[in-house]
């Protein structure tokens, strides 16, 4: 795997604090910014794919607004 080296700011007391959890972690600063950057792009493409398919679903389904979705999620357990 080949790296690339940028530049970064950041507050000083996150960098206090990401410095405390990678010691703990025993590492350093840059595989721990690494995951964090892996997790956060992981999570961002699960919730996007949740999203399309609440989307999707909600046009088969003919929904059009939150609220409506409120009133059928609430209509069904009243039904229960």
């Amino acid at each position: 795997m080949t790296y690339q080296t940028f530049n970064i700011s950041l507050p000083k007391d996150l960098i206090t604090t990401m410095d405390e959890v990678a010691k703990r972690e025993y590492r350093n600063r840059s595989e721990l910014i690494r995951e964090a950057v892996r997790v956060y792009l992981a999570d961002t493409s699960a919730w996007n794919a949740l999203f399309a398919y609440g989307k999707k679903q909600a046009k088969r389904l003919k929904i059009d607004s939150e609220d409506e979705v409120t009133a059928r999620v609430h209509a069904y357990r009243k039904g229960k």
